[in-house]
This record gives structure tokens, C-alpha cells and sequence, in this order.
């Protein structure tokens, strides 16, 4: 048993209590040193974590040694490494950006940041559906306090928005919980794979509830329509390295809907398969739409920032409802690009909003900003980005979605409504750029400074962003060994048996009742053994 696999877990919990115990002992500089160190080592044993798995392993991690179904686990294969890592690098770059001056006014952002990654990590490598739901709080409740930092009305508000959604959507999957739990007797997903098949036709109803009521947390977690009405506020409202940090967040509920609806609730699981397919698609490509509209009529930058967030969402379970290898993987791309590019974005965003004054992010004619040559050509490039643009990631992830949507039915409604968002988020964003650079007149430096040269570029803001846009360019350069990547890791989520096989051993048996093959040391994912 590997302790590699809780170790991403352990870490950001130990370093996060460290740095509650210490913020009275401790000066900022030193806690934002910890942090750093702590976000490095993150993403070293998250890349540690993936190359372990990159061969089709899956590792399980069974706390206390109790085996599942009795026990918790967790576990790690290649689609929650990808996850890991991506969390982990846009911690790095978000905290680059708020030690910058965002952090200051708290002994607590710091604390709250690791126990944030905690939650983060901890939901993607869980096994169990109780402890998902623990790991949802934990990341929940950090995620308050971390949108509410340095407070201010607007931000009240919409943490108020925030939260109250937030816990109806936690009570609900409570008692989905505790109806699953009732019918099967176990929480444990792998174990719950198995569980459903046998499901008898009396209980038939009450578990198909249960899993669209799951449907529905995942679905408010995740943003889709018509619960995504908390994020634009809430995500604009917020200082721009936590709004950075919450690209992730969408992606999470993301991941749930991937994880258990092909796990739990997939083509295998006799008389509850593929329980959300009717809804998922359609719920995704109305999402693209409406938020489209949103980015299109929003009047502040920072919004408009937020419902491209929405969008993204919609786009990456649009990928995932197709329901095949390769919309999987195109869906795997494009999530660690819109996570980059998007984060990218609110903390440029930010930067503007600094150098307009009283205008901040409001989308209308100001005076020229300083070093606006520069600013303006990062606004050029993370538009490419996020409009999906040819050459950069966003056009190669797109295009992976068209193309793993062309041998599907639903090809015409996914082709119309992606390619017409895309061309409404080009006019929208071409808008914002005239807005902000082209129509601008005057300057405020040179009425503040009388006469002296304006300043230069502050690179400690303006670096972070431009970490995160090489990022988006080496998903580019290396395209397709990501790509690879991308689609062995849904073949193997695809292949549900491997995964049950890995977590409750070998002497598991499969739907007809025959043994699993046993699992060898070095297995062979690419054909994997499928569920009778």
C-alpha cells in the first residue's frame, strides 16, 4: 500500500494548520513563504502521483488498513492524478499573484488557501460517496472564508448568495446519501457499483431518485443551468487569486458527475445505466447558451470573466455527456486549459481594474492604463484563449470536442450551439478590448505624476498571469502526449472493472457472477476487462 496516494492529502492539511497556529507567532512574509513552499511541494507529489499511475495502476489507499467496503479509501488513478495536478499548479500561480498584497489584511487567507486544497484534493481522490461529501464541506467552508476576505458590500452579498445555495445543495446530498445507503448498505463507490446492479424492482424507484437527487448537487456545483445563478456574482465579487483558485471549483462537481456516473451509474449497471444520459447533454448545451448571453450583456469585466467560467462548464460536460472515449478526452483537455486561461483572466482582470481607478472593471471608455501595450497584448492572447481561437489550446480543445461529436447523433445541436458561442464570445470580447484599449483617451498617470515618466510594469502581478497563459501554451506544444494521456485516462474510466477489481481485490466477482481476472503488477489498461 502506498502512502504516495494520501499524501497530497496530509500535506496541505498539515501545512494549513501550521499556519493557523502560527499566524499570531509568525510575520506575513514568513507565512507566505510556508504557503509557496508548501504549493511546490504540492505539485511535486502531484506529478509524483501521475507518473506512478501513468501506466494504467490504480493505487488504493485503505486508512487504518480496514479494507473496503468497511474501511475508507482512496484512490488514484490517471483521471484523478490529471486533476491533482492541474489543482496543484493553479495553486502556485494564484499564490504568486496574492502575495502581491491580496493576502494582507488576515491572519487567516493563508490557513484557509492550504485547507481549500485539502477539500480540493481530498474529493478527487476519495473512494466514498460520504467522504466526497465530507471533502465538499471542507472545501465549502474554506471557500467562505476565502470569498469573503477584506469583505466590502457587494462581496457580503453575494458570499451570502454563495453559502445559502451552497448548504441546500448539502442537505440534499445528505439525503441522497442516506437513501443510497439505505438501499445497498454501502457508500464505497466501487462496492456501490456493484450494489446497483442487483437493485430489486421495488427499490428500483427510490434509487433512481437518489441518483438524479445526486445529479442535482453535482449539477449546482458545477454551475449548469439553471443552478448557476450563485457563480457570476459570487466569482466577481471575490479578490482575483481566490476568483483564480474557484476555476478549479466548477470542475470538481465536473469531475463527481464523471466519476459516479460512469462508475456508479454507467452503461454496466443493469437497471440504472446511464441514468442521466437523457439530462446531461441538453442541460449542458442550454448552459453554453445562456451563459453566453451573460457574457455578452455583462457590463463589468470581472462578470463577464465569470460567465466565460459558466461557458466553460458547459462546453466540458458537453464533452463528457458524449459519452465516448474520445469526448472524454477532448473534455480532460479542455479542462486544464479553461482552468488556466480562465484563472489567467480574473487576475488580468484585476490588473485593468487597478489601473482605470474610479471605472475599475466597468466596460466603458477610460483613459489609457499604464504600460497598456503590454496589458493589452495579455488581454489579446488570453481572449485567443478563452474564445478558442486557432493556433492556441482553446481551438485544439474545441476541436477535439467537434471531432469526438461527429460520429454521434447529437452532432448537429452540439456543432451549432458550440460553434455560435464561439462566435458570440469573439464579437463580445472583440468589444471589451475596444472598450478598454482602443477607445480609451487620457491617461491617469501622467495627471498624477506631473510630468515624470509613468511607472513600469509591475511584474510581480504580471507574472503569475503570464505563467498561467505558458501553461495554456505548453497544453499546445505538447498537445499530444496530453492528448494520450487524456484518452487513456478514459478508457480506464470507461472501464469501471478495473477500477472495482483494484479497490475490493481480487476475489471480486462481476455482474454474472464469475470472478474477476486477477489484477497483475504492471497491467495492460488499453483494452481492459469489461462487466458482463
Amino acid at each position: 500500500m502506498s502512502h504516495l496516494v494520501i499524501a497530497p492529502v496530509i500535506f496541505p492539511l498539515l501545512a494549513g494548520t501550521l499556519l493557523l497556529l502560527l499566524r499570531r507567532v509568525i510575520s506575513l512574509r514568513v507565512r507566505r513563504q510556508l504557503n509557496l513552499l508548501a504549493l511546490v511541494v504540492g505539485v511535486i507529489l502531484a506529478v509524483r502521483l501521475l507518473l506512478e499511475v501513468s501506466d494504467g495502476t490504480i493505487l488504493v489507499y485503505a486508512l487504518g488498513n480496514w479494507p473496503a467496503p468497511y474501511g475508507i479509501v482512496l484512490v488514484a488513478d490517471r483521471l484523478s492524478a490529471w486533476m491533482l495536478l492541474v489543482t496543484a499548479l493553479l495553486a502556485c500561480f494564484a499564490m504568486l499573484y496574492a502575495v502581491r498584497g491580496t493576502d494582507a489584511g488576515s491572519r487567516h487567507f493563508h490557513p484557509l488557501f492550504q485547507l481549500q486544497l485539502f477539500g480540493l484534493y481530498g474529493a478527487f481522490l476519495t473512494g466514498d460517496l460520504f467522504n466526497l461529501f465530507v471533502f465538499f464541506e471542507i472545501l465549502l467552508l474554506a471557500s467562505y472564508g476565502l470569498l469573503l476576505h477584506r469583505g466590502g458590500a457587494e462581496r457580503v452579498r453575494a458570499g451570502l448568495h454563495f453559502v445559502a445555495l451552497n448548504l441546500a445543495g448539502s442537505t440534499l446530498f445528505l439525503f441522497a446519501l442516506g437513501t443510497i445507503y439505505g438501499i445497498t448498505g454501502t457508500l464505497n463507490m466501487a462496492d456501490l457499483a456493484l450494489e446497483v446492479t442487483r437493485t430489486s424492482p421495488d427499490d428500483l424507484g427510490v434509487v433512481r431518485a437518489a441518483g438524479l437527487l445526486l445529479f442535482g448537487v453535482f449539477a449546482l456545483k458545477s454551475a449548469l443551468v439553471p443552478l448557476y445563478l450563485w457563480l457570476p456574482a459570487a466569482y466577481s465579487e471575490t479578490s482575483a487569486p481566490v476568483a483564480a483558485l474557484f476555476a478549479i471549483m466548477t470542475k470538481v462537481g465536473a469531475y463527481a458527475i464523471l466519476r459516479v456516473y460512469t462508475l456508479i451509474f454507467g452503461p454496466e449497471a443493469g437497471p440504472v445505466a446511464d441514468l442521466i444520459a437523457p439530462w446531461l447533454l441538453p442541460m449542458a448545451l442550454v448552459t453554453i447558451m445562456v451563459a453566453t448571453l451573460g457574457v455578452l450583456a455583462a457590463q463589468a469585466l470581472r462578470r463577464q470573466v465569470a460567465y466565460l467560467v459558466v461557458v466553460s462548464v458547459g462546453l466540458l460536460l458537453t464533452a463528457f455527456a458524449l459519452g465516448t472515449p474520445a469526448g472524454i478526452a477532448a473534455g480532460l483537455y479542455y479542462l486544464a486549459h479553461t482552468t488556466f486561461a480562465a484563472a489567467a483572466f480574473f487576475l488580468l482582470a484585476d490588473v485593468i481594474c487597478m489601473g482605470r481607478g474610479p471605472l475599475r472593471d466597468r466596460l466603458d471608455p477610460g483613459p489609457v492604463i499604464a504600460n497598456a501595450k503590454l496589458i493589452g497584448a495579455l488581454f489579446f492572447i488570453t481572449a485567443i484563449l478563452v474564445a478558442g481561437l486557432p493556433p492556441l489550446s482553446g481551438f485544439i480543445g474545441k476541436y477535439m470536442l467537434l471531432r469526438a461529436a461527429v460520429d454521434t447523433s447529437s452532432m448537429p445541436w452540439v456543432f451549432a450551439v458550440v460553434l455560435s458561442a464561439g462566435l458570440l464570445g469573439i464579437i463580445a470580447l472583440a468589444r471589451t478590448g475596444s472598450l478598454l484599449f482602443y477607445r480609451a483617451t487620457g491617461t491617469i498617470e501622467r495627471a498624477s505624476t506631473h510630468g515624470r515618466a509613468a511607472p513600469g510594469p509591475n511584474w510581480g502581478r504580471l507574472l503569475p498571469i503570464m505563467g498561467l497563459l505558458g501553461l495554456c501554451l505548453a497544453l499546445l506544444i505538447w498537445a499530444d502526449p496530453v492528448y494520450e494521456f487524456t484518452r487513456a485516462a478514459a478508457d480506464q474510466v470507461l472501464t469501471p472493472s478495473d477500477y472495482i477489481r483494484a479497490v475490493l481485490g481480487d476475489a471480486t466477482t462481476d455482474l454474472s457472477g464469475e470472478p474477476l481476472a486477477p489484477i497483475t503488477a504492471a497491467p495492460d489498461r488499453t483494452a481492459g476487462v469489461t462487466l458482463d
